[in-house]
């Protein structure tokens, strides 16, 4: 579904990612973990088209895309959960998730998308009138992956979904992610939080210092001398 070949970028003359590779199935979860400053957020922006590539290839479905604007990749069936939750805080909540289907023209497409996101998270349904700013950390987390559903993506792409939320919230968060492949949809997750992230993955990588050091299955991952020294402290 998703292949990177030898991906090269950065940001002026500072280069971040050097000769990345790797690839998503159709209906996989994959994670890629790495510390801070490894190149993931910036990984993600490249794919997306908000960063443009200095080297190598991004093929959907076997379409070229590193060349194309984030709105056309949206509209070949990506979307982004960037990191740290943005959320526009004076809308409501349901102006929040009809903002996500700004790709879509029949209305009827539109109504069924929101139903299917309310019978994901209730919670959300329940305070469709209420301003967003007034959720929670966990809600304003379900309300944005909710909100990138509306626009029926293929692919989800989830920058640091973790990242604030306390461990019930995280479990409840991964659950939807597992809900949602089940539906069809691949994953690709970007983590810190390399236990949860690895334990939902079909496939993982390590990306450290701009560069892909290790692949393999989720949970042998967490079997691997490297990870269980460097990340898990063990």
């Amino acid at each position: 579904m998703l292949e990177v070949e030898n991906l090269s970028a950065g940001y002026g003359l500072i280069q971040i990612l050097w000769d990345v590779s790797f690839k998503i199935k159709e209906k996989e979860i994959v994670s890629i973990i790495g510390p801070n400053g490894a190149g993931k957020t910036t990984l993600v922006k490249t794919i997306m088209g908000l960063l443009p590539a200095k080297s190598g290839t991004i093929k959907f479905k076997g379409e070229n895309i590193e060349k194309l604007p984030p709105y056309e990749i949206v509209k070949k069936k990506i979307s982004l959960i960037p990191e740290g939750r943005d959320i526009f805080p004076k809308l409501t909540v349901e102006e929040n998730i009809l903002l996500g289907a700004y790709t879509l023209k029949d209305k009827q497409q539109v109504k069924e998308s929101q139903e299917r996101i309310y019978q994901i998270f209730p919670v959300l349904q329940k305070k469709e009138k209420v301003l967003a700013q007034t959720l929670s950390g966990g809600e304003q987390q379900m309300l944005v992956i909710g909100r990138s559903l509306m626009s029926n993506p293929k692919l989800l792409i989830l920058d640091e979904p973790s990242l604030g939320l306390a461990p019930i919230i995280v479990a409840k968060v991964l659950d939807t992610l597992r809900q949602i492949n089940e539906e069809g949809v691949a994953i690709l997750l970007v983590e810190q939080n390399i236990r949860d992230s690895l334990n939902i993955a079909d496939r993982g990588y390590v990306l450290e210092e701009g560069k892909i050091i290790l692949e393999g299955e989720g949970r042998e991952l967490l079997s691997n001398d490297h990870i269980v020294e460097v990340y898990l402290g063990l």
